[in-house]
């Protein structure tokens, strides 16, 4: 490795610990910024925002935990919610430590906590303990100069990492007591070994700020907090050799109108349609907390629950109730959100580890030309129906199997929970069918009824069977709403296709569909198990369902 490479390794951010980063902010001779978060997700947004530092702003933090701003909320309290913050962020957090929570032992005991959790930095103000907002309208007593000295002596002491900053606040002018007083008390601070000064101010102009930094003539880097004089040009801050700049509330107070006003519009208008497309996404949610991440030490450390399954996909009908969409491509090849439903099925049946896919094809069979799967073709498709396609694929029929139809979406959760369905022959049913809206009028639906019905007690774990399956099971009896997810254990696969030969021997063959199949199943004394499912599907038969299933995705 050249001298060059070493170098730009060892300026890059990155390389640095958090500590060293915000070191390294607090000393750059160029103004620096940091802006407020209270939780670990709002942490994650002002990183993804560019921002390189955090302000664990202890106003936000208490507001968030629904309390006052006046040490309600407990230290370790606030150390819970730090831990969140320091896990979902690569930047450096500087934490409002109010009064240091205590005496100089208190403070021994915070700074290493603080740098127990990865905490870079923590700023502790001259004021009483419990203290009280800045911003309330109240006299407000400062402690003593030797004292405060003794808890910026014992947060050095008391730091894990050389590179952990401890910023004294000086609410000299925030108590009326002027920059003479902010100065002596500065210097103090700065002898007894703080690494920086913040000096606040609630009145609407920086003179008083500016005032301080000429007189203190940089002797440590200078933090400010332009909340009340936030219309100063920032420029005016950099002529001023200000170091850093805390933007220390807004995202709290974003957060609150925000949810004022969705809360207000959702309770007056009983509904989401005026509010859904004007928020963040559930996937941007998934996105931003880690789901990939989560998806990927999954597929690396989880054991594949289909492993050792084949799967077979019934894909052979056209769909005509898509009209134009399918004069080209059997509904199956269809387009949802930027793929093929068949592809978002293969690849979610081979993420369970179920690698040898057959797809049964037959309108426009030519259209399905995906890679990685195998084929069969029922030629016969416009006179046949879905256990004849079936019966084309019979010869896979011969170790576990999952079945599905190839017009259906639904969640991988789904698929892992029947995966982990003892029994020889299960398949899926909706409990929630009668919540689910139909799609058009006159919509054949194949109702089942199990043995017992579906439980939310999540301790009850008794086998459901199926009693009956088809589309003309009464309404008031149902139990559930079959899916078109079928799983056949080694011995349930040869089962399935010695019943597919003596159909094909009495002539049920051609028209059956899976419902009858099930039927006959339980006719000669197999038994069907059941898994319920609630809602979360759909199967894809005209233009409105396609749109749900975008809204699904």
């Amino acid at each position: 490795m050249t001298a060059n490479s070493i170098q730009i390794v060892e300026s890059t951010p990155q390389a640095l610990s958090k500590t060293g980063q915000f070191r390294q902010l607090l000393t750059d001779p160029e103004m620096a910024f940091i802006m407020e978060a209270h939780n670990g997700l709002s942490a994650r947004i002002v990183e993804e925002a560019g921002f390189k530092g955090v302000w664990a702003s202890g106003l936000s933090i208490s507001a968030a935990l629904g309390v006052r701003d006046n040490n309600e909320a407990s230290w370790t309290q606030v150390l819970e919610v730090l831990e969140f913050m320091s896990d979902a962020t690569s930047i450096p957090i500087l934490v409002d430590g109010d009064t240091g929570y205590g005496n100089f032992n208190n403070m021994r005991r915070l700074v290493t906590k603080l740098s127990q959790r990865g905490i870079a930095a923590v700023c502790i103000e001259d004021k009483l303990f419990p203290k009280t907002n800045s911003f309330i309208g109240q006299a407000q007593p400062l402690a003593d100069i030797d004292e405060f000295c003794g808890k910026i002596k014992a947060g050095k002491d008391s730091q894990l990492d050389d590179d952990f900053c401890v910023i004294a606040r000086i609410e000299a002018l925030i108590a009326g007591w002027g920059v003479d007083e902010a100065l002596r008390r500065g210097e103090a601070y700065h002898e007894a070994g703080a690494d920086a000064v913040l000096i606040h101010s609630k009145v609407a102009e920086p003179d008083e700020i500016f005032t301080f930094c000429k007189e203190w003539g940089n002797r440590s880097p200078v933090v400010i907090v332009p909340t009340m004089y936030y219309a100063t040009p920032t420029q005016q801050f950099r002529d001023h050799d200000i170091s850093l700049v805390i933007w220390a509330n807004h995202n709290m107070r974003a957060a609150m109108q925000a949810m004022r006003n969705i809360s207000e519009t959702i309770f007056r208008t009983e509904t989401l349609a005026d509010v859904e497309d004007t928020i963040p996404t559930v996937g941007e949610v998934f996105k931003i907390t880690g789901n990939d991440e989560l998806a990927a030490a999954e597929a690396r450390y989880l054991p594949k629950r289909g492993a050792g399954y084949n799967a077979v996909v019934l894909a052979a009908s056209r769909g005509a109730g898509l009209g134009p969409l399918t004069e080209d491509r059997p509904k199956c090849m269809i387009d949802v959100r930027g793929q093929p439903l068949l592809r978002r099925q293969v690849a979610m049946l081979n993420g369970a580890g179920i690698r040898d896919v057959t797809v049964v094809r037959g309108y426009r069979k030519e259209a399905i030309d995906l890679l990685s799967i195998n084929t069969a073709d029922n030629d016969r498709f416009a006179d046949t129906g879905e256990l004849y396609s079936l019966n084309c694929a019979r010869k896979v029929l011969n170790q576990p199997t999952l079945v599905t139809y190839g017009d259906i979406l639904f969640r991988d959760y789904m698929l892992d929970t029947l995966l982990r369905t003892d029994g020889d022959i299960v398949i899926v049913a909706d409990a929630l069918w009668q919540d689910r809206e139909q799609s058009a009028e006159g919509l054949v639906r194949d109702l089942i009824i199990g043995d017992a019905a579906f439980s939310t007690d999540y301790l009850e774990d008794s086998p459901v069977h199926l009693l009956e399956v088809g589309n003309d099971v009464a309404r008031d009896t149902a139990t559930g709403e079959w899916v078109g997810l079928l799983k056949l254990s080694e011995a349930g696969a040869k089962t399935v296709a010695g019943e597919l030969v003596a159909m094909e021997a009495d002539g049920s063959l051609e028209k059956g569909d899976v419902p009858s199949l099930l039927t006959r199943l339980i006719a000669g004394g197999h038994k069907v198990r059941v898994q319920y499912i609630t809602g979360q599907w759909l199967d894809i038969d005209d233009a409105l369902d396609l749109a749900r299933a975008r809204n699904l995705l």
